[in-house]
């Protein structure tokens, strides 16, 4: 899933990790909770209701495709909240991910505990189509949009529109990270946690070159990186698609050891895309790189990291 390599499904690139780390499956398992604990779940409750009212009182099985699927998690996660029979076709372009996404997900069930069928295909996603899309009810993806291009982005569209399928897109990143510190307790109201920012005067220049680096080719023609979210909405919005964007971040917290892990892994990707983007500022960076994992190994602070989830329903809801 999640994208998979420079490749188009390589949405895990998108944080910045090396291709290595790109399609490895520990790499999806770490991130799998932050994923979890960010999505956007009033775009969940509006999928619930679409698909709801999409089969009406009719007995057939939704058809749901997952784009650039990996390991399954999307559909992992989905398929329990989502409502009545459901037919998953998982699209991955990496075959070994696929024989452990059809492992993960063989003993998924819908909302009300029925069993859910759960097919893979094999396909290059920049041969997307409408042949991809099929008859498919809902087309999703997770980690996926950043990482392909505009022309992408209209083809997906169009075939959304052409089937009436609605569309429910997760977890793209926007470009934006922050590190956070907590304030004293005396700052925290009615015990909420309060939360400021915590800057390095090196943290724009990374995240400028990080974005540049994201706007490379990863196999899909020069990606959209941070404005792919946008630009998707615009093109459903186009064709008299009800867009709703919600913000989903990761706020992974620095004193959890699995979450501070993940953000150490960031942070080396980080290094390295704006290393490759700004070669000449190669020595900056990497002092950045180590005041920054300074911080977080002796730091009860968090990393914010800005991801966006997208639901849009069809004009012809009842197509």
């Amino acid at each position: 899933m999640h994208s998979d390599q420079g490749k188009a499904g390589d949405r895990h690139g998108q944080e910045g990790m090396h291709t290595d780390a790109v399609f490895s499956i520990d790499w999806l398992a770490l991130r799998r909770p932050a994923d979890t604990a960010a999505r956007a779940h009033a775009l969940e409750a509006r999928a619930r209701t679409w698909l709801d009212a999409r089969r009406g009182g009719s007995p057939r099985a939704l058809h749901l495709v997952d784009l650039g699927s990996g390991s399954g998690a999307n559909p992992a996660h989905l398929a329990p909240r989502l409502p009545g029979l459901q037919r998953w076709t998982l699209v991955d372009r990496d075959n070994a991910l696929l024989v452990h996404a059809r492992h993960a997900c063989a003993s998924l069930c819908d909302a009300e505990g029925k069993p859910v069928s759960v097919h893979t295909r094999l396909q290059d996603l920049a041969t997307l189509d409408e042949l991809t899309i099929g008859e498919a009810d809902l087309v999703c993806a997770s980690a996926l949009l950043d990482l392909v291009d505009a022309t992408w982005i209209e083809r997906l569209a169009a075939a959304c529109d052409a089937h009436g399928s609605a569309v429910f897109v997760t977890l793209s990143v926007d470009g934006s990270w922050r590190f956070e510190r907590l304030c004293a307790p005396e700052s925290s109201a009615a015990g909420v946690p309060v939360w400021e920012a915590d800057t390095d005067v090196d943290d724009p220049v990374v995240n400028e070159a990080f974005n540049a680096h994201q706007r490379g080719n990863k196999g899909i023609g020069a990606a959209l990186g941070p404005d792919a979210a946008a630009c998707l909405a615009t093109a459903l919005r186009t064709r008299g698609f009800d867009v709703e964007l919600a913000a989903s971040p990761w706020q992974l917290q620095l004193d959890d050891s699995r979450q501070s892990q993940l953000a150490r892994t960031l942070i080396d990707g980080w290094r390295e895309a704006a290393c490759a983007q700004l070669p000449a500022m190669a020595e900056r960076i990497r002092r950045w790189h180590a005041r920054r994992q300074a911080w977080c190994a002796g730091n009860s602070g968090r990393l914010v990291v800005g991801h966006v989830d997208l639901f849009a329903s069809p004009p012809r809801s009842s197509t």
